[in-house]
């Protein structure tokens, strides 16, 4: 925030006009951004993306710098909950990092993980350091926010009875989010980025850096209204509702893999005709008529009603955090004074 000018009299004199401030301290180039008063510099952008995808895909100089530009968003965002997290006391054990680590090599040999590790030019320390400051602030948004959602019995009895079709499932279904990810320029993004992959080369790094952050323990939700090229299910967190077994075996092959015998909570990439889209299988549900005694059924709406005001304070609650900081982003001024040209 702006900090108060005292302008202080000497005696019983008065200045005609106020002392003018001081000079603002020189930035260097290397300063991309600087956060109230914490500079984000370009080594923490190339760290992060290097940690978020594949840095030997064929990106044009143009793209690598698009896709630097969003992280540094991301980075300035992070930057204003480290300072929260700070200010509320919140910290992240040695243990909790060492798990999040853990669980984003246990799909990978270690010799496979050393060699992925080496191709980015990251060490163990630089990966560690950003699930630390992954999972603090994910704690400020848990303490800010999920600690303080609530769904009463009244809701609940509220949505299913206006929902009571919904809950009438004709045959066997599968509950499916998606994220869509295309090789093309999208006419229309609705995604709250505006991350938009525009070759084959930009979209298979686009995909791998979003299974990145999902293996990681990113929110599917959240990566779908952030990164999703899907007008229609951006918005929603990628939600596609219940869709027929029958309807998923008309699907492309590669789709219908990627969902078919899946269990809740898996994802799947499918590649069709070079168009990706992750699948999540949200739930997996026989046929019948449920009603609110079925086994589950208030927890599943009960998640769904959380989701949706979670979703709604959490835009909130970032976009007041950032309206109350003050951020200067030097490398987007530098972009446009120069024309693209740095």
């Amino acid at each position: 925030m702006a900090s108060t000018l005292l302008i202080l009299a000497t005696g019983a004199a008065c200045r005609s006009t106020p002392a003018a401030p001081p000079p603002a301290p020189a930035v260097s180039a290397d300063t991309w951004a600087v956060v109230d008063g914490h500079a984000i510099t370009q080594a923490d952008v190339d760290s992060a993306y290097k940690r978020a995808g594949d840095t030997a895909q064929g990106l044009s100089d143009d793209e690598a710098l698009t896709a630097k530009l969003g992280l540094l968003e991301n980075l300035i965002m992070q930057e204003i909950l480290l300072a929260k997290a700070r200010a509320l006391n919140l910290t992240v054990a040695d243990s909790e990092v060492e798990t999040a680590y853990n669980d984003a090599k246990k799909n990978i040999t270690e010799d496979a993980f050393q060699a992925e590790l080496k191709q980015r030019g990251l060490t163990i320390a630089d990966m560690k350091d950003g699930l630390r400051r992954e999972l603090l602030t994910q704690k400020v948004v848990d303490q800010e926010i999920v600690s303080k959602i609530a769904i009463s019995d009244k809701e609940i009895t509220d949505f299913f009875t206006a929902n009571r079709s919904q809950f009438n499932v004709p045959e066997e279904s599968y509950h499916l989010a998606q994220i869509g990810v295309t090789p093309v320029r999208d006419a229309q993004l609705t995604n709250t980025t505006g991350d938009d992959a525009t070759t084959p080369q930009a979209a298979a790094a686009k995909v791998q850096m979003l299974m990145e952050r999902l293996k990681a323990g990113a929110s599917f939700r959240e990566l779908a209204m952030g990164y999703s090229e899907d007008p229609e299910s951006a918005p929603r967190g990628g939600d596609l509702g219940l869709v027929p077994v029958s309807r998923l075996k008309q699907a492309p092959p590669a789709i219908r893999d990627a969902i078919l015998n899946k269990t809740p909570g898996n994802v799947a990439v499918a590649n069709a005709g070079g168009t990706y889209t992750l699948f999540l299988v949200v739930t997996h549900e026989p046929a019948g008529q449920r009603d609110l005694s079925t086994p589950g059924m208030r927890d599943e709406i009960t998640a769904t009603l959380k989701g949706r005001k979670e979703q709604l304070l959490r835009s909130a609650y970032l976009t007041d955090a950032r309206a109350n900081a003050k951020v200067v982003n030097n490398i987007a001024h530098r972009l446009v004074e120069t024309k693209g040209k740095l």
